[in-house]
Order: C-alpha cells, then sequence, then structure tokens
C-alpha cells in the first residue's frame, strides 16, 4: 500500500496532490456510507434471523429444563415413597412392641364378633340380649 502511495505522490505538485487526497477522502466518505446502508439494510433482515434462532435454542432449552424437572420430580416422588414405607415399619414395629393391635387384628377380631353374635342369636332362638353402648355413645339419664 505505502509504495502505491509513493507512485502516486511522485511528480505531483500540491494542488495535485491536494486533489488526491480529496479525491481518496471522498471515496473513502462513500465507501462509509455505502457499508452503513448495506449494515442498515442487512441489520434488520440479521436481526430477525437471530430472532428466530434465540426463539428455537430458547424453545429447545425449555424441552430439556422440563424433561429434567420431570426427572427430578420423578425422583424426589420415589424417594418419598420409600421414606414413607420405612416410616409406616417402623411405626408398625413400635406399636407392636407395645402389644398395640394392627389394623388387621382390629378387623379379624370384628369378623369374629359378628360371627359368634350370629352363631348365639342361632342358639338362643333368635333373642339376643341388647347391645351394650359403644365407647362414646351417650347414656340415657338414669341408666348406667
Amino acid at each position: 500500500m505505502v509504495k502505491k502511495l509513493k507512485a502516486l505522490v511522485e511528480g505531483k505538485t500540491d494542488s495535485e496532490m491536494a486533489a488526491l487526497i480529496k479525491n481518496s477522502a471522498t471515496q473513502i466518505w462513500l465507501a462509509g456510507l455505502g457499508a452503513f446502508a448495506k449494515a442498515q439494510e442487512e441489520g434488520v433482515k440479521a436481526f430477525d434471523a437471530l430472532v428466530k434462532q434465540g426463539e428455537t435454542v430458547q424453545e429447545r432449552a425449555r424441552k430439556v429444563a422440563d424433561e429434567k424437572i420431570a426427572d427430578v420430580k420423578a425422583q424426589a416422588s420415589g424417594q418419598w415413597d420409600k421414606l414413607e414405607q420405612v416410616f409406616e415399619e417402623r411405626v408398625a414395629r413400635a406399636l407392636h412392641s407395645l402389644s398395640v393391635p394392627t389394623k388387621k387384628d382390629v378387623e379379624a377380631l370384628s369378623r369374629r364378633v359378628t360371627e359368634l353374635t350370629a352363631e348365639v342369636k342361632k342358639l338362643s332362638g333368635g333373642a339376643v340380649a341388647p347391645k351394650a353402648p359403644t365407647r362414646g355413645a351417650k347414656v340415657a339419664k338414669g341408666a348406667k
């Protein structure tokens, strides 16, 4: 580039050099304006393309995040289920060691009482003694 400038300047008068510099500056200015116009024109297209790419990337990221969240929820749910089961087993063992009947024991006892009640009714000819009030039931005044 320097050799080219020296070749242009050699043998030129001051006014010719000034005209060359003015012409060169004008061309640089016009090239800059052209680049600016091109950038404005292409900038809108590039901006729109970037927005579209951004939307695509955002959607992919959202899908990946949703999948990860679903995986974590599934793992957490499984852990809660295991924790609940362990807790229930420990409570059942503690109650058993205290000789507290289980739900199964109470249900079996209830079935057996129903069977025995039916058997007593059958053997007594249909007349069964009146039921005793259940726990928590109100007792009529005067009756104890």
